[in-house]
């Protein structure tokens, strides 16, 4: 057993290390399929709503979370947060053999309400901010936002635009374009380099902003109140995932976007990055320990996993970065050092 789990570990590394290596050193061997996935999207409406990440995001999150809830449910000798009923913060409970009762989970209505809450304030900010990506003309990004073509047709001051991506700009409501709901594409596809480079570069920063602010919400009373009701549950389970405020939901969402925006995210890059974001943040609070998690495949125990954010839900005291560890290691050692 333990040698099959071993062996399909090594699969997996094989094959993760193989399609990095092909995207960055041999690009033109994936171009073909990028750029005919490109031409597909450019074409299809609906990807060029100004709420298709908004949208995206959604149904990402409905598809995944509860695929890790049925696994959560079924296996129960995977679950690595079981806890006595009479307290949240006991160890692990012994349960001598028998299956130990499901954590309370929120009701199917409960959790729409959940989802409105959530998109809500998103689906606003994708109807009033024009959407700005990398590789697109200024003029394209006037347009879409309801301005003149040029700035010499349009000479107020409003009309007066900048085509900077990490620069907010409302729409131009009127009768004609009352609502955001497009937004300007760039024509060209992006290689298979720049896609892969730009998602892992996007992760990092994303792992350490969060990690920054993180450790502000646990250290800072006033902050700690906000963040608070996020670990106030039993077990861990994967629905823990969206018990947040509207306040920590925009700021992980808009986060994400900063870290994309900054470095000139290809929208293609934005498009591969949600689907990746919302199954890591799922997976780390899903209270299971699978053999194929991304921990287990990452090497030299980059990934922090399911047990560390675990660990964390339970102490609160260390362990605040979502996907990785480099951080909570150097603050760890830090910490020790100044405590000597």
């Amino acid at each position: 057993m333990a040698d099959a789990r071993l062996g399909s570990l090594l699969v997996a590394r094989l094959a993760l290390g193989t399609l990095i290596a092909t995207a960055v050193l041999l690009p033109d061997l994936w171009q073909p399929l990028i750029s005919k996935l490109y031409r597909f999207l450019y074409g299809w409406e609906f990807f060029n709503l100004s709420f298709f990440e908004t949208i995206e995001t959604v149904v990402c999150y409905i598809t995944i979370e509860p695929a890790y809830t049925a696994i959560f449910a079924g296996n129960p000798h995977r679950r690595i947060d079981i806890r006595h009923a009479e307290s949240k913060r006991q160890p692990a409970a012994k349960t001598g053999g028998r299956t130990p009762p499901l954590p309370k989970m929120a009701r199917p209505s409960r959790r729409m309400r959940e989802l409105v809450t959530y998109v809500s304030p998103l689906l606003l900010l994708d109807l009033i901010l024009i959407k700005k990506y990398a590789g697109v003309d200024v003029e394209a990004i006037r347009q879409s936002g309801g301005y003149a073509a040029t700035a010499a047709e349009d000479d107020t001051p409003s009309s007066r635009i900048s085509g900077h991506f990490l620069l907010p700009t409302l729409h131009n409501f009127s009768l004609q374009s009352p609502v955001q709901l497009s937004r300007a594409l760039p024509a060209e596809p992006p290689t298979s380099r720049r896609v892969l480079i730009e998602l892992l570069v996007s992760l990092f920063l994303y792992d350490t902003a969060f990690f920054a602010i993180h450790l502000l919400f646990h250290r800072v009373p006033a902050l700690h109140r906000v963040h608070g009701p996020h670990h106030n549950h039993g077990e861990m389970h994967p629905q823990v995932t969206n018990r947040l405020s509207i306040i920590e939901r925009l700021a992980l969402v808009l986060l994400a976007n900063f870290c994309l925006n900054i470095i000139g995210s290809h929208v293609l890059t934005r498009a591969c990055f949600v689907p990746v974001f919302v199954y890591l943040f799922i997976e780390i609070h899903s209270g299971v320990d699978l053999p194929w998690q991304y921990d287990k495949i990452l090497p030299y125990g980059w990934g922090a996993g399911t047990r560390k954010h675990a660990a964390h839900h339970r102490e609160g005291k260390r362990f605040f970065e979502p996907f990785f560890c480099w951080w909570d290691y150097a603050l760890e050692n830090w910490e020790r050092r100044n405590a000597t």
